[in-house]
């Protein structure tokens, strides 16, 4: 059977790559197609353009670069129809994804599935709709996103595992005297992980905070950022001196971490699954008009950070816009290094967001309940 899969970024390419796999092994005779990146194609199949060629980020940005979203909106759409897969399968990615949705649907009456859907439960629920529509079945990969969507009378909703308990279990893991002798590591003291984000521009106002911070008031410490080929290399050109930089090392950095900075995202959740205590760190251009606006009238929820969305208490602290400062995130790290009683409470909650994300492979399970679904579609 034919599977085309729209992945967006770097986190919609690790989990497409995983799940082309888990189609693979389940049916000899697959043949994909896809948008997405390295891993993907790593994967198996034929990678059509490169996530880093789609992903426009930032309400500017998207609106200065509107005619680049638009052509490759139409060129992917051309290019599904020449494909006729049996089934196209959307990993996250909303703006792209949903315009893609409606096109298969209304126009190539294709059958759809959304694996690893968008957060509409935290920002933009409307978006509801258009996945009652123009999706057949939602594959979702938090537990109580099923109680959502059935909330909103769309019955078509599965939880199949969360693909980050998959990747972390899978990581491939050095030894830490390897990973220090190659990096240049001292082994005497710890390692303070900074996961400035995936996206150019978080990135960019992630460091600018974290380049202030004084270092030397961690003198027992060594502060590691973790680089992604992803973004322009130029960016981490101005890391500060202090600071070393290792690229896609992520999850051996965080194996070995004492404590972590991150920014929102899927590496708050990784970082907790690797048991690492964390503070997590989001920047807005304007601070404070995102408090007052999206705060008080566009956000759904009253976390951020995937692990306190799913404990469902503040198991980590955030810092938000204004909240994110210098003096914020020294004190922060202060006591996740050194406060015995904070950390042991950090790690309890990571305890029970395993226990709520349980130990089912996503892909694998996403992958049978699709090749169930054609199987029975060609009787």
């Amino acid at each position: 059977m034919k599977y085309y899969l729209i992945a967006g970024e770097a986190s919609g390419d690790l989990h497409g790559s995983n799940l082309i796999r888990s189609i693979a092994a389940n049916d000899p005779n697959a043949d994909f197609r896809y948008y997405g990146g390295d891993k993907m194609l790593v994967a198996g199949g034929e990678l059509v353009k490169h996530y880093r060629d789609t992903a426009v980020m930032g309400f500017v940005r998207v609106a200065t670069h509107l005619h680049k979203i638009l052509r490759n909106i139409n060129d992917c759409k051309q290019d599904i129809a020449e494909y006729a897969p049996d089934i196209l399968i959307l990993i996250d990615y909303p703006g792209f994804n949903l315009e893609i949705a409606k096109y298969a649907k209304e126009v190539l009456n294709l059958k759809v599935a959304y694996y690893i859907p968008p957060k509409i439960w935290a920002w933009k629920e409307g978006r509801v709709e258009q996945i009652k529509k123009y999706v057949d079945v939602v594959y979702c990969i938090f537990p109580f996103e099923v109680e959502f969507y059935k909330n909103h009378g769309y019955e078509n909703v599965l939880y199949v595992g969360n693909p980050c308990v998959q990747s972390v279990k899978s990581a491939c893991h050095v030894s830490k005297d390897d990973f220090y002798l190659i990096n240049g590591f001292d082994p005497d003291k710890k390692i303070v992980a900074m996961l400035p984000g995936s996206r150019e521009q978080e990135v960019k106002h992630t460091i600018a905070v974290l380049n202030k911070m004084d270092k030397a008031k961690f003198n027992d410490c060594q502060f590691v950022m973790a680089a992604t080929s992803a973004v322009d290399m130029n960016m981490y050109k101005g890391v500060d001196s202090s600071v070393k930089v290792v690229y896609d090392e992520t999850y051996p950095l965080l194996t070995f971490a004492d404590a972590a900075i991150v920014n929102s995202g899927t590496a708050t959740l990784e970082t907790a699954l690797f048991g690492v205590p964390q503070v997590v760190v989001y920047p807005i251009v304007i601070p404070r008009l995102f408090y007052w606006i999206g705060r008080r009238y566009m956000l759904k929820i009253p976390y951020i950070s995937l692990v306190n969305i799913i404990s469902g208490n503040e198991t980590v602290k955030e810092l938000v816009a204004h909240e994110y400062t210098v003096q914020s995130t020294t004190d922060c790290l202060s006591d996740l290094l050194y406060n015995n009683d904070y950390i042991n409470s950090v790690k309890a909650g990571y305890n029970k967001v395993r226990d709520i994300l349980g130990d089912s492979v996503a892909s694998d399970a996403a992958a049978e309940h699709i090749i169930k679904i054609l199987r029975n579609k060609k009787r």
